[in-house]
């Protein structure tokens, strides 16, 4: 069983979902002020595909922005249509 979690590379502007400590997959982010984060793009490196990391990146980096009490505008086409389909994450949702 592998070892999920979400981090935030402020550095570089992006949320990392790591798998057993590699970095699998990112989701790029700009802020629109302290409190939105606008994720731009997000991608699974190609040998990690396949395996619902998309759908783990997603909702972890969701439940990260959540605990921080940001709230997120999904630009990216994957994170938009993801709280598309997952209604609970509607109070965090700027649309």
């Amino acid at each position: 069983m592998s070892d999920f979690d979400v981090q935030d590379n402020t550095a570089n502007h992006r949320f990392e979902l790591l798998v057993d400590g590699a970095v699998a997959g990112l989701a790029m982010y700009r802020r629109r002020d302290e409190h939105t984060v606008v994720v731009t793009h997000s991608e699974v490196k190609p040998e990690f595909r396949g395996q619902g990391l998309g759908n783990e990146l997603a909702s972890r980096t969701l439940e990260l922005i959540r605990s921080r009490g940001e709230k997120i505008v999904p630009i990216c086409p994957f994170f938009a249509r993801y709280v598309e389909e997952h209604s609970e994450y509607d109070d965090i949702v700027v649309r």
